[in-house]
């Protein structure tokens, strides 16, 4: 189950990724999905504000399913009981009470 989600949650990190580097930067960043002539954006498929609405609210629905699938492995890894090496550590004895040096040996 676990490797499941986990595959999901590559793939949608992915597919985020490639759509943020798609959608036109303010600063002239990447903005891969730009360009083309007529203004439109990704080949004139769309006009230019259909594109940024697309593309927003497809980085939205990623971002949502990424924290998702975050959240969902999280809780997962926190119910395995997995042992700590502190736990096999030996117990600590308490030190000795100190004594009183021995009298020297006389010769």
């Amino acid at each position: 189950m676990e490797l499941i989600i986990l595959t999901v949650h590559l793939m949608i990190a992915l597919a985020l990724i490639v759509t943020v580097l798609l959608q036109r930067s303010e600063g002239g960043g990447l903005g891969i999905g730009g360009g083309g002539g007529g203004g439109g954006g990704l080949g004139s498929f769309m006009s230019a504000r259909g594109t940024a609405n697309l593309l927003t609210r497809t980085t939205a629905i990623l971002a949502a399913c990424f924290m998702a699938t975050s959240m969902t492995l999280a809780i997962l890894a926190s119910q395995t009981t997995t042992s700590s090496i502190v736990d096999q550590t030996p117990a600590v004895e308490e030190p000795a009470e100190p004594t009183a040096p021995a009298a020297p040996l006389s010769q």
